[in-house]
């Protein structure tokens, strides 16, 4: 029977409830850190599980923290704010993009490039796989899915590795994998390399689709089978919020609503409502947008609570369940 991992045990599928599929809630970066961009991190304990508090309010259930190691992942203090908030935390392994490798590891003194570059892949591969069966950074929590990712139109030689790396971790635990986009460019480059690696497609899910509202390119990677993260909610710098809606909504209509996954990517001060900015705060997206995503999607004919009804719960149950693998 699958199983999918959270940061308090793994459970069944059914109980995964109302998820958002791409979010941070506690993090400091050591790229950002090291440059003192103070609304890159979020480092308040206090009000990071206000913003829980308040996703749990609005009907939120779980969500996957995209936070990968070199993003300044914390495990342990979002384990225990999301313990007393009654929040189902999916955590992260593996990497997220090159241009934040210049940083220094915490606790190492070379940079993740320098950790990259060295390291002999079936190392990394080793590295990654404990982290999804024995736990992150030798704590009792373990990943439940395995992430990789690539810079803006291009995929450097470091990124290349990684996403080996990452295939091969998927292949080994089953878990299902997350791949970075820069502004939406290079998800199809990334599927000729995944393909080549024999990664099956359908376990994957490629996040920021909405930064690149590009139907035909969207159509592509539906037909490889596997997901797309929609995850930009409250961007109104991109595009304004109908484009991603039309997005969604062409997929739809091709049959794709089973492969659509939705988050916020909170991961600014500015955008919480609980860190002085007067953002609006994880909750927004149960609270405000899926409201007129029902209406707009009634305006052009769908029944939008059964597409939400995919979104938010049957596509995560489905997509963030293991498949086979050592597990």
């Amino acid at each position: 029977m699958g199983f999918i991992r959270t940061l308090h045990g793994d459970i069944a599928p059914a109980q995964l409830g109302v998820t958002y599929s791409h979010d941070h809630i506690y993090c400091i970066p050591p790229y950002w850190a090291e440059r003192n961009d103070e609304d890159l991190l979020l480092d308040s304990a206090e009000a990071s599980e206000r913003e829980l508090a308040d996703f749990r309010a609005a009907g939120g259930d779980s969500f996957y923290d995209a936070t990968a190691p070199d993003y300044g992942r914390q495990v342990e203090v979002v384990a225990r704010i999301a313990q007393r908030q009654h929040v189902q935390i999916i955590a992260t392994a593996g990497f997220n993009k090159g241009f934040l490798w210049s940083c220094k590891r915490p606790g190492h003194n070379d940079t993740f490039a320098q950790w990259i570059e060295r390291s002999p892949l079936d190392a990394l591969v080793e590295h990654v796989v404990r982290e999804v069966t024995d736990g992150i950074d030798g704590s009792q929590y373990r990943a439940g899915v395995v992430k990789c990712g690539t810079g803006y139109n291009m995929i450097s030689p470091l990124e290349r590795k990684t996403l080996e790396v990452i295939v091969r971790a998927q292949q080994i635990t089953g878990a299902p994998m997350h791949s970075h986009t820069e502004m939406g460019t290079m998800a199809l480059e990334q599927t000729q390399v995944f393909k080549t690696l024999g990664l099956d497609m359908s376990r994957l899910c490629f996040a920021h689709m909405d930064r690149n509202p590009d139907p035909w390119l969207h159509r592509q990677i539906a037909n490889t089978g596997a997901y797309l993260s929609f995850d930009g909610i409250t961007r109104i710098k991109y595009h304004p919020e109908h484009i991603r809606t039309q997005a969604i909504l062409e997929l739809c209509k091709r049959g794709y609503q089973k492969q659509i996954l939705i988050g916020g990517d909170f991961a600014r001060k500015s955008m919480s409502a609980h860190y002085g900015k007067g953002g609006l705060g994880l909750k927004f997206i149960l609270a405000d947008w899926r409201p007129r995503f029902i209406e707009e999607a009634h305006e052009a004919g769908f029944d939008g609570e059964a597409l939400l009804h995919d979104f938010f719960i049957a596509n995560p149950a489905r997509y963030f369940t293991f498949s086979q693998g050592s597990q």
